[in-house]
């Protein structure tokens, strides 16, 4: 080997070692960034307007009717009080009027010793005052009635008075007990072990495994039918949204207890008429789980990229922006000011702007949103795609930067199926924000004790989002549903069950 190959060979050395360098240094910053930094993608947080506005800051800053702040007036802002603020947080709160007066013996004039009369009242403060929880015992009884004429014509006829049907068979359970102990574990995230000192408090002594055999129960009964029908009308629903999380089951057969399995939601668009969140714990993240969950459905599905989707048939899929964006958030060096932060920025800059679009068109009918998105966003997404492919062969394929192109390019045909229908939404972000609720609880408690338990788990956090979606109380719903059908003849009848829906009339008027 001569020694200009020597030479040659060892200067590629050198530029794969480069190469080498920044993507080792790029995934430290990422990770340290994932450690320390924030997690909101929000672009002003990011750091990223003045970066971005180098593109186009003096064509979409400037504005020649624009005013100097007067200081006088940022000054009179921050001293004016928004008067009816408190009023109206208290609106709906039962409201007891306290006099402060003067005793009998003090109302007498200082000065000539006459009487003194109340000339008026005003009014000085308004104050909350809480009233700690208090428990009480239910004994019932049963009155017996009995006809006297038959007994004098000796035939006896006794009727004893209906009982209301328990909750759970002996047991001190009541549907109010119940429904407190769901609220607290899964709406609250107060786990059972912090309950038990509570009831120990109150003056009850109510082990955990007590409340735990309540929940499985009353879930087992009575709310499991409720959840089934919700199954079926999500199913009936054109558009959802779908996202899974990890967690940790204890007690699974053939399984280590480190295993993650998986809680999967399913959710109904924003502004559906009868919206649903159905909350489905699963063993596992294959795709075989959403394909039987959603066997014979045909409509949109928005989600993630996550292969597993495409076992599902029959349907048509709308993949996230907000993943997309992620992507590129993550490709941001350390140091914003760098050159090779102005890709991945740029990125972000018109996803933005297809975002702040959508933003715009919310007001719109669906006809006139898939209309408007033609007009306005087609040209921003055409615009966005000349320019990756213009961009992606200038970055490493194996770099942050690069696999976000890769993502982009791989996933292209998905993140376009939502200009196909007006009520298709640009992004997955409804079913993640429904997930939140149960990843928060998840911190607290940890793992479910068994799949039972994590079933049970998945359909009451099914009925607590459901009902908060459809602007109810979730503890007033599921203690109207415990109070009232235990004893009914829904097995029989399973259009019974259609009066435990959430959107029924009556669930609406009691259970706000």
């Amino acid at each position: 080997m001569g020694h200009n190959d020597q030479v040659k060979n060892l200067e590629n050395r050198i530029t794969e070692l480069e190469k080498e360098n920044l993507l080792l240094q790029e995934k430290v910053n990422f990770l340290t960034k994932k450690l320390y930094g924030r997690t909101t993608e929000q672009t002003s947080s990011l750091g990223l307007e003045g970066q971005m506005s180098l593109f186009d800051e003096a064509e979409t800053s400037a504005d020649p009717a624009a005013l100097e702040p007067d200081l006088n007036d940022v000054a009179s802002y921050r001293r004016k009080k928004h008067k009816g603020q408190k009023e109206e947080l208290l609106k709906d709160l039962p409201h007891e009027k306290k006099l402060c007066t003067l005793a009998e013996e003090d109302r007498f004039c200082e000065t000539c010793g006459t009487p003194l009369v109340s000339v008026g009242e005003e009014f000085v403060r308004t104050e909350i005052e809480f009233i700690p929880a208090k428990v009480r015992v239910i004994d019932y009884y049963r009155e017996t009635f009995e006809c006297r004429k038959c007994r004098k014509e000796g035939k006896e006829y006794m009727e004893k008075s209906p009982m209301p049907y328990p909750v759970i068979q002996h047991s001190y359970a009541s549907p109010g007990a119940v429904a407190w102990v769901i609220h607290q574990k899964y709406e609250l995230a107060v786990p059972l072990y912090r309950q038990e000192k509570e009831w120990e408090a109150l003056g009850v002594s109510l082990s955990r495994a007590t409340m735990s055999n309540w929940i499985l129960t009353s879930y087992r009964d009575w709310l499991s039918p409720v959840v089934g029908l919700l199954h079926t009308k999500l199913l009936e629903q054109e558009y959802l949204h779908i996202d899974e999380t990890p967690v940790q089951v204890m007690n699974e057969p053939g399984r280590k207890n480190t295993t993650d399995s998986y809680m999967w939601v399913y959710c109904s668009i924003k502004g559906a008429r009868n919206p649903i969140r159905q909350f489905v714990y699963q063993p596992g993240r294959s795709g075989k789980y959403p394909q039987s969950h959603l066997e014979g459905y045909h409509g949109f599905i928005h989600t993630d990229a996550y292969k597993g989707y495409e076992k599902v048939i029959g349907i048509t899929r709308c993949i996230c922006w907000s993943h997309l964006r992620r992507y590129f958030v993550d490709a941001l060096p350390k140091d914003i000011n760098r050159p090779d932060a102005t890709l991945p920025a740029r990125a972000i800059k018109y996803i933005n702007h297809l975002f702040e679009i959508e933003n715009k068109l919310e007001v719109l009918s669906p006809e006139g949103r898939k209309e408007q998105r033609l007009i306005q966003e087609k040209p921003v997404l055409d615009a966005f795609w000349s320019w990756v492919e213009e961009s992606a062969p200038k970055v490493l394929p194996s770099s942050k930067l690069g696999k976000a192109f890769t993502y982009a390019y791989n996933q292209k045909a998905g993140l376009m199926n939502y200009l196909m229908d007006g009520n298709c939404s640009i992004s997955n972000n409804l079913a993640e924000n429904s997930i939140r609720p149960f990843t928060i609880g998840r911190k607290n408690w940890l793992f479910s004790g068994s799949p039972k338990g994590a079933e049970a788990s998945a359909g009451i956090y099914t009925l607590i989002e459901t009902a908060k979606a459809n602007g109810l109380s979730p503890m007033k719903y599921i203690q109207f549903i415990l109070g009232d059908i235990p004893g009914t003849s829904f097995l029989e009848y399973p259009e019974y069950l259609e009066e435990y829906m959430p959107w029924d009339p009556v669930i609406q008027k009691r259970c706000r």
